[in-house]
């Protein structure tokens, strides 16, 4: 990945606001060039002190993705108030932008 990309992506996640989320396509339509592959990739990497809010990012569905963290990922959003219906699936109005 380009690091300019990569740079793109790690701004966009550091800007979402507590309690809100936005999906791996969104941060993609954000860039010059990305994919929502990419932006799985570029949160994958991330080193683990980083700090950014990795979990404030969902898939298109509105779901948490099959990853290893995410357990903790849906228990870090509770956390912040973001609210899940019966389906597993975030409220649209926790959605950013």
């Amino acid at each position: 990945m380009k690091p300019a990309l990569r740079e793109q992506i790690l701004t966009i996640l550091a800007a979402i606001p507590p309690g809100r989320v936005t999906t791996y396509g969104r941060i993609a339509a954000m860039t010059e060039g990305g994919t929502a592959r990419l932006v799985a990739r570029a949160l994958r990497e991330l080193p683990d002190d980083h700090g950014l809010p990795w979990f404030r990012v969902i898939t298109a569905s509105r779901r948490v993705a099959d990853h290893p963290g995410a357990i903790e990922q849906r228990q870090r959003l509770v956390a912040e108030g973001v609210l899940f219906d019966a389906r597993g699936r975030v409220a649209p109005e926790a959605l950013w932008p």
